[in-house]
């Protein structure tokens, strides 16, 4: 985990000028996100569609798809569970506008369109990324002590320690180090190959079997019985697997 707790949180930047996107996008990298980039909200949509970002900076003033519209198509996407790494019908993708527009009447423009935060241009790097760790924060990123939390599941890397529910979960050094890889992707779906890649970080002899038993131990210690809450991890047939929020409500 890096600058913040944020970890390697996964962010697209979104602006058809090719200094701001290239300056925003070298600047994050910077302090610790990975980042992708598209020129237009058409390629925004595709982008997202392919490989859904925990967050999305999106300039107002785009060649095709103005940032109003594209929220207004994501936010019709999500409810309806279409995104990829959507975890359930409604899972919220947290967009920040940034914009040379700066009236009160564009601001709540962007707010009402389902933003969840709006900065003008120019503006300050270090105010930018404070705005998106907070954001980040908000819709149950990393905290700022490094922690992963989704719903009443807590992981902490420096006590080593997992808790549902507030209660402690007892896990093997192997099982913690996949619950954090799960966590540290919520809402996006994993293959078992990455899975074997980033947990075992070698070549397990192909043999893909590992990543099921492990997978079933995990489910048994955090979502099964009544006490553990909504089930968290889920199997996507053919694809791999993914941790996702509960649907709110």
């Amino acid at each position: 985990m890096n600058n913040g707790g944020q970890g390697e949180a996964y962010l697209l930047v979104v602006d058809d000028e090719p200094n701001i996107r290239e300056l925003l996008s070298a600047s994050l990298r910077f302090s610790g996100f990975r980042v992708a980039s598209a020129a237009s909200g058409a390629e925004a949509l595709e982008l997202i569609a392919v490989d859904r970002p925990d967050l999305v900076v999106l300039d107002v003033m785009l060649p095709d798809l103005d940032g109003f519209t594209v929220v207004e198509r994501l936010r019709e996407q999500t409810s309806r569970g279409l995104l990829s790494g959507s975890g359930h019908p409604g899972d919220h993708l947290p967009v920040l506008f940034l914009t040379a527009k700066d009236g009160v009447g564009d601001k709540v423009q962007g707010l009402a369109a389902g933003a969840d935060d709006y900065v003008t241009k120019p503006f300050s790097l270090e105010e930018l990324i404070a705005r998106i760790r907070a954001i980040l924060r908000r819709s149950g990123g990393p905290a700022e002590d490094g922690r992963l939390i989704v719903a009443d599941l807590v992981l902490d890397p420096v006590a080593h320690e997992v808790t549902r529910g507030g209660v402690v979960v007892a896990l093997s050094p192997t099982e913690f180090k996949l619950l954090h890889y799960l966590m540290a992707n919520v809402g996006r779906v994993v293959s078992k190959a990455q899975i074997l890649d980033h947990v075992w970080a070698y070549d397990f002899g192909g043999d893909l079997s590992i990543v099921e038993s492990y997978i079933s131990y995990l489910r048994r210690k955090l979502d099964s019985g009544p006490s553990h809450g909504p089930k968290l991890i889920h199997t996507v047939r053919g694809i791999g697997y993914a941790l996702r929020r509960p649907p709110q409500g």
